[in-house]
């Protein structure tokens, strides 16, 4: 399979504004990206709609078919200089990355991108080039796997100014913090909760401008089978058993009654790991050929909480990932580690999991499930779901 490119962004506004000032825009069309990384001048509602603007101009001509050419003389005309600080009403980073994992980079005023590969900081040519009267600089690059491009808005390299830091973030300074994030971190994701993470501590938690990571990692696939409840027919339990053992994916079970079909019909042992219990979290148990075995419910509970915090959180301490039991465990293959997930979903009804506030047959499980889908394909992973 091919290498999937992890996309993430992550943002926090300037103290006291309800609405960012940067913005990013992409779109995936038949394996080729258009990426757009925009900051308004200044911030709060103008800031935005001008980086809107920017950003959905950039992604929609572009996917049209306009040349690069043609896409930044429109935003160049669209948007003109602010007439007393002569500045642009927004910068922009632009990519494109082809099937082949080409990618073309345009850049009017954003700092600097970052560019790592095999585990060193990359420098990267580029060419100066005006359209109209703006100084555009153009480069182009390959991702191999495990690569990683990362752009930031100014409010990155400001961070600190007066308070923390006395001249802000240095670009180098970022650069190498980064350079290590994503030596130790395989998830997009992770990488910009951290980097936003101290930014904001940098900013003392008052951050004094629009502050935007934007992060693209090719990765190898990972592949998640997760097997959650037992068939609505009985006589489906063979089938499914089939699935798993044909399975080379990483292999979830969520759920007792389905990890004992597996136990039955694959003829292997299930063991508890009673050390693995936790006060609001039931233990795990290990079976051969499977990576984790959960309880159900009341795990992925907790599991999509975890992924809402994560998804929504400026740093990434809101999970302890060294904390052993089920629902930490999970959470971790199902946001760090994973890029693909395909659901495996048990119709049975238990009677245990019903909501009277849904349609009969409608359970406390499926919901959670369906919440637990919708999280996890905001945080890119491609979803496949198959209903037994």
């Amino acid at each position: 399979m091919e290498n999937f490119i992890d996309i993430n962004y992550k943002s926090i506004n300037k103290y006291t504004e309800e609405l960012c000032g940067d913005r990013v825009e992409y779109s995936c069309d038949d394996g080729e990206y258009i990426i757009v990384l925009s900051d308004g001048l200044g911030s709060g509602v103008k800031a935005n709609i001008l980086a809107t603007m920017t950003a959905k101009i950039t992604v929609t001509m572009l996917k049209n078919g306009a040349s690069i050419e043609d896409t930044i003389d429109t935003i160049i005309n669209t948007l003109p200089e602010c007439k007393v600080r002569k500045l642009a009403y927004s910068t922009f980073t632009i990519i494109k990355i082809d099937k082949n994992n080409n990618v073309y980079i345009a850049e009017y005023d954003n700092p600097p991108y970052f560019y790592f590969s095999q585990k060193k900081i990359i420098p990267v040519e580029k060419v100066e080039r005006k359209i109209g009267n703006k100084k555009i600089y153009e480069s182009n690059i390959k991702l191999e796997e495990n690569d990683t491009l990362c752009i930031v808005s100014d409010g990155a390299i400001h961070a600190g100014i007066g308070q923390m830091l006395n001249l802000g973030w240095s670009w180098n300074e970022v650069n190498e913090y980064l350079k290590n994030l994503n030596n130790l971190n395989s998830s997009s994701q992770i990488i910009n909760n951290n980097f936003i993470g101290v930014c904001r501590n940098l900013y003392n938690n008052r951050p004094g401008d629009d502050t935007t990571i934007l992060t693209i990692k090719s990765r190898r696939p990972e592949i998640v089978d997760l097997f959650v409840g037992p068939p609505a027919n009985k006589s489906k339990d063979l089938a499914l058993a089939e699935i798993m053992n044909e399975s080379k994916n990483i292999k979830i079970i969520c759920g007792g009654t389905t990890a004992l079909i597996a136990e039955r019909e694959l003829g292997t042992t299930l063991s508890v790991d009673l050390d693995s219990m936790k006060q609001d979290v039931p233990p795990i148990a290990y079976m051969d050929g499977f990576d984790l075995v959960t309880e159900g419910v009341l795990t992925l509970g907790r599991t999509l909480d975890n992924i809402k915090k994560i998804n929504i959180s400026d740093c990434d301490n809101v999970i302890d990932y060294s904390s052993y039991d089920g629902c930490s465990i999970l959470t971790r293959m199902l946001s760090d580690m994973a890029t693909h997930i395909n659901f495996y979903i048990g119709r049975a009804v238990n009677p245990a999991h019903q909501n009277t506030g849904f349609p009969v047959g409608y359970s406390i499980k499926q919901n959670i499930l369906d919440a637990l889908i919708e999280e996890l394909k905001k945080a890119g992973k491609k979803i496949n779901i198959m209903y037994l």
